[in-house]
């Protein structure tokens, strides 16, 4: 997937209502660590870390997929 498609999708999820934020840190070894925290004012919240910027976005998109259909709010994704 190239980047301007992971942007793309990125973009779905606040349109679906969640607020998202994201962050890259270096832990002690010099890795790069992805965090996406979503959430929704229903008290809903997903966190997920993962080594690179795809299997952060999987990762995120798989807990709010989890979730039952009217919760959800994703389209396009």
């Amino acid at each position: 997937m190239n980047r301007a498609n992971l942007r793309r999708k990125w973009s779905t999820i606040p349109k679906a209502g969640w607020s998202l934020g994201r962050v890259s840190v270096v832990d002690s070894r010099g890795r790069t660590i992805w965090i996406a925290d979503a959430n929704r004012g229903d008290g809903q919240r997903f966190v997920v870390h993962a080594d690179e910027k795809l299997t952060e976005f999987m990762e995120l998109e798989s807990a709010i997929r989890g979730l039952p259909r009217e919760n959800q709010n994703l389209h396009h994704f």
